[in-house]
């Protein structure tokens, strides 16, 4: 039995869950306005963060208060700072910060569960625009990059971590990369490789922005494209991370079959994705599941025997999964040489 919480047996416990949206809404707001990038230059009283981010004042100490009891801030008399994690994950220009997926969550998913009654009747998208869009517009391309960036920052690590074969190989290739940031972990960490990253041309500009900061334009090459109707550059290592949720399962069975077809002879494709039968985030889970129904035209999350079944069928000789982070699921999957 799933325990959560709330104790749902209780009506003040599903009354509080009903209620669950607030805290989600008082934590996007501090991100908004800039809350705790002010108190990352020391502790503030009600009216010094009033003035310093343009406030009313009237609601201030209740929010203030409220963010205290999740955690994320501290008072001591009549001054806040932030708390542990709030400084480290949640002040902009930190290398650590986790915002901009945040950010996307408070634009875009957090108006779309608003309308998910009608994504349940209608089976569409609520979220009011399409990846298409966004992809021409530069600064929203620009904000959805930051919030891929935010998962990056956790993910590419544990990833590095999780699998044994990044030595015994030369290239790898991330589709769906993005600017890089996750290629660009990998290369770093494992001097052996050339890396690689397939995506669509208008993500070209922030690649080059971040292979020149990071000081790897000669380690990282960028391939424009759409996965669906251009071929996948060859590698001996190709990476489908957090990609075939976007998409219905005839298509997540397509992509893996252009992976197998990129994956050099003796190589190996990763995927890990949000699947659905990792018991200790199930609840996650299935939230990210919905997400998709509500930005996606068909994505959905899905099962490690989903995933491993359309790497068999590619030609892949076999196929395992391993737990990968606190959430997902690393699914390795080899060709024969």
């Amino acid at each position: 039995m799933t325990i959560h919480a709330n104790d749902v047996s209780r009506p003040a416990g599903i009354i509080r869950l009903a209620n669950s949206f607030c805290d989600a809404k008082a934590l996007l707001t501090a991100v908004e306005l800039g809350l705790f990038d002010t108190l990352s230059a020391g502790p503030a009283d009600l009216g010094q963060i009033r003035e310093k981010l343009g406030l009313d004042g009237r609601g201030l100490s209740d929010w203030l208060d409220l963010l205290v009891e999740l955690g994320l801030l501290e008072r001591d008399g009549d001054r806040y700072r932030n708390a542990a994690g709030a400084g480290r994950f949640l002040v902009r220009g930190a290398a650590t910060y986790i915002g901009g997926f945040l950010e996307r969550s408070n634009r875009n998913l957090y108006p779309a569960w608003g309308r998910l009654a009608d994504a349940l009747r209608t089976g569409q998208p609520q979220s009011g625009s399409s990846f298409d869009a966004v992809v021409e517009n530069p600064r929203i391309l620009g904000q959805f990059i930051n919030s891929m960036d935010a998962l990056t920052r956790t993910l590419g690590p544990q990833l590095i971590a999780a699998w044994d074969g990044w030595d015994r190989y030369g290239s790898v290739l991330d589709v769906g990369g993005c600017r890089g940031a996750l290629a660009a972990q990998i290369v770093a960490a494992n001097p052996n490789l050339a890396g690689h990253v397939f995506d669509l041309p208008q993500m070209e500009p922030f690649f080059d922005g971040l292979a020149t900061e990071r000081g790897l334009r000669d380690r990282l090459t960028f391939h424009g494209g759409s996965f669906f109707t251009d071929p996948l550059p060859p590698a001996d290592v190709v990476v489908l991370g957090h990609v075939l949720h976007d998409w219905d399962a005839g298509q997540r069975e397509f992509l893996i079959r252009k992976a197998f077809d990129s994956v050099r002879p003796g190589g190996t494709l990763l995927i890990y994705d949000r699947m659905l039968d990792r018991a200790s985030s199930r609840v996650e889970n299935l939230v990210i599941s919905l997400d998709m129904l509500l930005v996606t035209d068909g994505g959905s999350e899905y099962t490690v025997a989903e995933a491993t079944g359309h790497c068999l069928r590619a030609g892949f000789a076999d196929a395992e999964s391993r737990d990968l982070g606190d959430d997902d699921t690393l699914v390795i999957a080899r060709k024969t040489a």
